[in-house]
């Protein structure tokens, strides 16, 4: 059955997408995955990006990395992280359009 109206049936989804909206809840986090977005890039580059230590963005990597938020690909020594896939910077761009728009004075 779909869950697609009746999200009573499919608790364990709606358990996974409230994980991933928790990850990226973190404005750590979430400023991590967007400079992935452009382009492929890697820690040291993030975290002087960011200024933060690379050991704190090598963390957040590794959670969102197991939550398929980003992945990752090895260039020689170095690795590379990007969006996950187009889904993910979709998600993003569509939110970020969204709040990017004036307020229509219908809220509540």
């Amino acid at each position: 059955m779909s869950c697609q109206h009746d999200y009573s049936t499919c608790d364990p989804q709606i358990a996974q997408l409230a994980d991933l909206f928790h990850l990226l809840g973190d404005p750590t986090r979430l400023r991590i995955v967007l400079a992935c977005m452009p382009a492929p890039i890697a820690v040291s580059e993030i975290a002087s990006t960011l200024e933060l230590s690379s050991s704190l963005v090598s963390h957040h990597l590794r959670l969102l990395r197991a939550a398929r938020i980003v992945k990752s690909e090895r260039q020689g020594k170095q690795v590379f992280y990007s969006a996950a896939d187009a889904h993910i910077s979709g998600v993003l761009n569509d939110m970020l359009e969204h709040i990017a728009e004036p307020a229509t004075g219908t809220e509540a």
